[in-house]
Order: structure tokens, then sequence, then C-alpha cells
């Protein structure tokens, strides 16, 4: 078993750096904060639902009174224990291959996070027994397909419920097995759930919430590395950085392509133009930073809907005990406390960002092919090698990886169509409209996946460029990039399959902290402490 490695409190909403960190074993701890909230939410659940001794009792609360959905008209079982099962068998019809366990693990901790917030009315042992098994490498085995993101993300949050309960299956240290002897080898107990609890487990959205926020780290993280990949291409070719021009960019008007220009400039600080290039760059050059900029204007907006849902409850119904503020009727029933259905569990944000994130994406990937595509072609390139070939017809250079990228790309805008506005009615019409945010953040997930790739295809282009003639940079900063790379990846030569090297180059610049701003290295940039090229690269 792994052991942990990190702390996450449960006083307050994850980040989303949490939510990445959940994919290994990390301690979730629970306090008595925590536990005070979610025991008086409990408790007023119980008084709501069972009376207090001199009356009441008798309030119809869906879910825990009632059927559900379409079905909420009809009564329960009455059997608490007997209601759990009723929320979560009907659920079991999930199909597809196993969603990413990071992406479960990080819904989980979502999931766990909104139950402490102490207004689902479920008990303090659920939020304590889910703290626990991030502790361990334990992880529902979950289908993809299934949900629409409308009541929560119902389908894929109860086969996450049923294998904490010991049913279904589950992984343990990365092997898929039955969920019981998954969770007796983690040393994890089922959970035993009442109804309510059975349904504030799989009333939420949190499966949506934690795919696009892992998806727009990822996204973001691309957008750092090709902003800073454009500047060191920008380098090579020896182009005047006069399309950064701080006065043009004001002149603009949009706030991300003003901060994206000055990033740039940065990086580009030291550069030495060689005189050479054409008066007006290829727009995948010049154009650069009104595109990126572009993209972290929308990005900005991924990020507020992010929060928002991090620190959200999406459950229903939710439950206020006394001291609550008023509802909107202004009523007079805080004093006593208030059960209130509604609609929190509608994945409309996450959905629109998750799209807004896929468009984002596509651009950005449409860049790092077209930049590759520019790097590789003699016409353009400034006289280098077709292909980066270091003896063209003998060698064939970067020609599988450029194969490669068109199909990235080919592939990234086929998934890219909106799926906020594929809504269609369900349930018997009681889900009448529904976001489908759970299709929109996977699909981005998923995208955000090949946007990498794409940008460490670009990264090895650029690398090779300078191992077949292309200067070295000027500017100290897009030294130290290069020099990174070349470390990380050999010259191609002779040819060999580039698969591991794209990677190689993506994971690269995702590394935490190796593209911060305002420098571009965890060095900023020295050449005296860059790593030096690698072994065999050309004068």
């Amino acid at each position: 078993m792994l052991t942990t490695t990190d702390t996450v409190p449960l006083t307050g909403p994850p980040d989303s750096a949490a939510l990445r960190r959940a994919a290994a074993p990390l301690t979730v701890t629970v306090d008595d904060e925590v536990r005070a909230r979610v025991t008086r939410g409990r408790r007023f659940f119980h008084t709501a639902r069972h009376g207090n001794g001199s009356g009441g009792g008798d309030r119809r609360i869906y879910g825990a009174t009632t059927g559900f959905g379409a079905l909420a008209g009809f009564a329960g079982r009455a059997d608490e224990a007997d209601q759990c099962d009723n929320t979560l068998a009907h659920l079991g019809a999930g199909q597809g291959p196993d969603l990413p366990p990071g992406i479960v693990r990080a819904a989980l901790l979502l999931r766990t996070s909104s139950l402490a917030r102490g207004l689902s009315g479920v008990s303090v042992e659920v939020v304590e027994r889910l703290a626990a098994m991030f502790a361990t490498t334990f992880c529902p085995a979950v289908p993809r397909y299934g949900s629409v993101g409308a009541s929560g993300d119902l389908i894929p949050l109860a086969y996450a419920t049923q294998a904490l309960r010991g049913r279904g299956h589950a992984y343990l240290d990365g092997r898929r097995m039955a969920a019981a002897a998954a969770l007796a080898g983690a040393g994890l107990r089922p959970l035993a759930l009442d109804g309510r609890d059975a349904l504030a487990l799989v009333n939420g959205t949190s499966v949506t919430t934690a795919a696009t926020a892992l998806a727009r780290d990822a996204v973001r993280a691309a957008h750092r590395a090709l902003t800073a990949l454009t500047c060191l291409l920008a380098d090579v070719l020896g182009c005047d950085p006069g399309f950064l021009d701080a006065d043009l960019m004001r002149a603009y008007g949009h706030p991300g392509a003003v901060d994206v220009a000055a990033r740039m400039r940065r990086t580009l600080t030291g550069t030495a133009p060689s005189g050479t290039r054409p008066l007006q760059e290829p727009y995948s050059i010049r154009c650069a930073p009104q595109l990126l900029g572009a993209a972290e204007d929308a990005l900005r907006y991924v990020d507020g809907v992010v929060a928002a849902d991090l620190g959200g409850v999406s459950d229903n119904p939710l439950f206020f005990p006394g001291g609550a503020e008023e509802g909107a009727a202004g009523d007079g029933t805080a004093a006593e406390g208030k059960v209130v259905h509604g609609g929190n569990f509608f994945g409309q944000p996450a959905a629109f960002a998750a799209d807004v994130l896929a468009s984002v994406t596509a651009q950005l990937g449409n860049l790092a092919e077209r930049q590759l595509d520019l790097l590789v072609d003699p016409a353009r390139n400034g006289g280098l090698p077709p292909m980066l070939a270091t003896t063209p017809g003998t060698q064939h250079g970067l020609q599988g990886v450029q194969l490669a990228t068109t199909a990235f790309v080919a592939e990234i805008r086929r998934a890219a169509a909106p799926a906020g506005m594929q809504s269609l009615p369900t349930n018997l019409h009681t889900q009448d409209v529904v976001p489908f945010g759970t299709q929109a953040a996977l699909r981005s997930h998923d995208m955000a996946e090949l946007l990498g790739l794409l940008c460490g295809s670009l990264a090895l282009g650029l690398r090779q460029a300078v191992y077949v003639g292309a200067r070295r940079p000027t500017a100290p900063r897009c030294v130290a990039l290069l020099d990174a790379l070349s470390g990380a990846v050999p010259p191609v030569d002779p040819d060999r399959p580039l698969d591991a090297d794209v990677r190689a180059a993506a994971d690269l610049l995702a590394t935490p902290g190796l593209l911060a701003t305002p420098g571009l290295l965890a060095t900023s940039g020295s050449p005296a402490t860059s790593a030096p090229p690698a072994t065999g690269d050309r004068p």
C-alpha cells in the first residue's frame, strides 16, 4: 500500500490542486468545526423527517419519504436502509469504459467537501468514512456513460457509492477487482447508509465539476506552454518582436492580449532579430498574442465557474437549521429551520464552461499544429531541411510526428461541438431540460490531453530545428527553455519512434513551476543555471 503525502482539510472547499493530488493517497481531515455543522444538519433532518417528540415529522421530503425523479409522487420505502437500496439499485445502468481513477477520486473529494458543509443532512460517520478512503489507493470503478448532469451525476456517483458499500468493482493499487475485496485490502469497512445519505452522495455535480476543473488546469498548462513555445519559435527564426509592442496591445483593448503580450515580451527580453525575416510574419506568429490573449480571457471565465462550483453545494433538497437566513419569500420560517427543494444539482454553469474550454482547446491546438507545420516546411522555415530531417530521403525527421498532429487536431475539432446545447427531455419530462455538463466536461478532459501532446510535438520540432541548423535562441529565457527540452529529448538522428519523446516533452512542459511567470523557468531563465545542451547536438 502507498502512504499519504499530503493533507487537505474539509473546513473549506478544495482547490483544483487538491483535486489533482487526490489521484494519489492523501490525508483528508475532519475537524470539530466540520463535525459540528454536519451534526447540526443531521439533527435538523431527523427532526424534519421524524418529528421532535411533540408532533411534526409529517413533512414530505424528497427521497426520504418519496420515490425518485418522475416517481416522486409515490411513497418511498418505510425502512431507511431499504430506501438506500431504492435510491441506488435503479441507477446501476451505466455503460462503457471506466472513468480515469483521477477523475473519480477528485469527484469523491468534491462530494465529501459538499457534504461537509452540513446542508445535506448526512451523518458525520459518512463524511469521516469518505475522508478515510483518501488515505488509501481505493477507487471505485465508474462507467463513463449514463449521466446527463441534470439531477447531478446520478449514475456515475451511484456506482461510486455502491463500491463504497462493497458492491460492484473498484481499483486498489491500480488493479481492478470486486469492490468488497478492494475495501478489505485497503482496510476500509463498507459504508452503511440510509436513504438520505445515499441520495446526498449521488445528487450532485461532482463528476462534472471535477472533470471540468482538471481539464481547465491541463488547458491552462498548455496555454502557458504554447505562449513560451511561441516565443522560442520567434527567437529561433529570428523574428522581430514588434508584434508584441505594448502600445499596439493597448490599442487592441483586450485585457488577456495585453497580459499575454507582456508575458511574451518578458520571455523575449534580450532577443536579437536576424533582420532577414519578412516585414510581416505569418499569423501563427504575428497574431499569436491576440489568439492567446482571447484564450486567456475565456479561461478567466472558466476559472470563475470552477471556483464557484468548488465552493458550492450541489444537492437536493438542502436542510437549513434554525438561524439560517430567511428564504426569498420572507415567511419567517428561518428561526425553526427550513427544508428547501430546488435545483442546485443542475450542472449548467459547468456545461457552459466546459464548452468554452473546448473552443479554447481547439484554437490552441490549431495554433500549435500550424506552428509545427511552419517549422517543417523549407519554404517557410528559413531554409531548414524538409521535415527537419538530418539527411532528407534517408532520414525523415518529424514527418510521422507532423502526420500525428494533423490527426490530433482533427480529433479535437470533431469533439469541439458544444455539448450543452444538446438538451433532451428525459425521466417522463421531469427533467425536461438537461445541461449535459458531464459530457461536456469529460469531452474537454479528453481534448486537453491531446492539446498537451500537440504542445509536446511542437516542442520536439523546436528542439530538432536548432539541431539541424536553426540559430540558437538569443533571449536568455528562450535559451533556458531550449536547454531544458534538449536535456529531456535527444535529437532525432537517426530516425526512431518518437511517441515517447512527444510525451516526454509534453510532461516537461506541464511540470509545475517550469513556465512560471514573470520568469520563464524556475531558474528565471539564467543561461548559467539552465541545463546543458544534449550530448551530440550540432554547433
